[in-house]
């Protein structure tokens, strides 16, 4: 073999070696470059990322870093700038999984892709209990949705008065995303409001001639007295037969609301001299707004009211929960001292 093609042969070798050196190398880079796009990097820290409404790309990098959401955040926001994310940045609340790609969590980022968050109240007692509910849920503070609500003008807008505003939430199950503001929680729950108020509802309103804010008011006063639903529309035809007759309601669930002593199990009378408009054993009328929130069963109750004589009622002395009713004074005093005593007999004072 010459010399010539001895050399030939090596320099074959070396191309190839070199080029072979070249493939791996190359075969790294792109491994490191893919890695960084599809490689697991979001912790278990935390099943949800939350981002708060006019947060930066750098607000959403400070949150990353505080709370430890990746493995690797330099990878993050190489990524970023590859994908072109960075230049808005849009709020919610999204759902994280551990080993989660930088790819798939900046996709979702860029699209809003955020986790709805599921609402679901009822039978709550005081507006201020329900705001505070509902901005654990929301990004919306309890400051802000109490002074909308307790805004003459805002409320006006829709129909309301600070007083009556709290019989607009129907309880039920709603979903909203978490970035949702007071003023858009409040449109949306009139929306519902109205669909609820059908021309169904709105017509059994009208023939009892209450507004469906008065029937709600009523039916938060229902809801208050029964235990029991079977016994919804007795009350409501009770009530409703004090209110066509021009007699006070003396229902004991508002002066207990007027007192704001919720831990009144007996009512005295010093509680029913508590001078306040939602004390219906001094004000003739239903108070100016309801007591608690009503249910949907307690306002479908006054709406399919029953029709009886009775004007009196009184909690049973087995305490079941049930009541004894009565269309004449004498009948119900005699109920009333069955009570009584049976108050005394387990020393229940207050």
């Amino acid at each position: 073999m010459s010399k010539k093609t001895s050399k030939m042969k090596l320099s074959f070798k070396l191309a190839l070696a070199f080029g072979a050196f070249i493939l791996f190398v190359g075969g790294i880079t792109t491994g490191k470059y893919v890695w960084r796009f599809i490689g697991g990097n979001v912790t278990d820290r935390a099943d949800y990322l939350y981002i708060p409404t006019g947060s930066s790309y750098k607000d959403l990098l400070d949150i990353i870093k505080e709370q430890e959401l990746l493995k690797d955040t330099a990878s993050f926001t190489w990524a970023a700038e590859k994908m072109n994310f960075g230049k808005k940045i849009k709020p919610g609340k999204y759902r994280l999984s551990a080993g989660m790609s930088n790819r798939r969590l900046i996709n979702m980022l860029k699209s809003g892709n955020q986790e709805p968050v599921k609402l679901y109240f009822q039978n709550i007692r005081l507006k201020e209990s329900f705001v505070g509910m509902v901005s654990k849920k929301l990004e919306a503070d309890s400051l802000s949705m109490s002074k909308l609500l307790d805004s003459t003008e805002f409320v006006q807008a829709y129909g309301f008065t600070p007083a009556n505003v709290y019989t607009l939430f129907i309880p039920n199950s709603y979903e909203f995303y978490w970035n949702t503001d007071a003023k858009t929680f409040f449109t949306k729950m009139f929306e519902n409001y109205e669909q609820f108020w059908n021309e169904e509802r709105l017509a059994k309103a009208k023939k009892l001639n209450l507004s469906p804010k008065e029937v709600s008011i009523l039916a938060s006063i229902v809801d208050s007295e029964a235990l029991v639903d079977r016994e919804m529309p007795i009350i409501a035809g009770l009530y409703l037969n004090r209110l066509q007759r021009g007699i006070k309601l003396e229902a004991d669930p508002t002066v207990i609301f007027a007192s704001k002593d919720f831990s009144i199990r007996r009512v005295l009378n010093k509680h029913l001299r508590k001078e306040s408009p939602y004390n219906t054993y001094i004000h003739t009328g239903l108070p100016p707004g309801p007591i608690t929130m009503p249910s949907i069963a307690a306002i479908d109750a006054v709406l399919n009211a029953k029709n009886h004589d009775y004007i009196y009622m009184c909690a049973k002395e087995d305490f079941s929960g049930t009541h004894n009713f009565a269309s004449n004074l004498s009948e119900h005093l005699t109920n009333a001292k069955r009570f009584q005593q049976a108050l005394n007999d387990r020393n229940i004072k207050k």
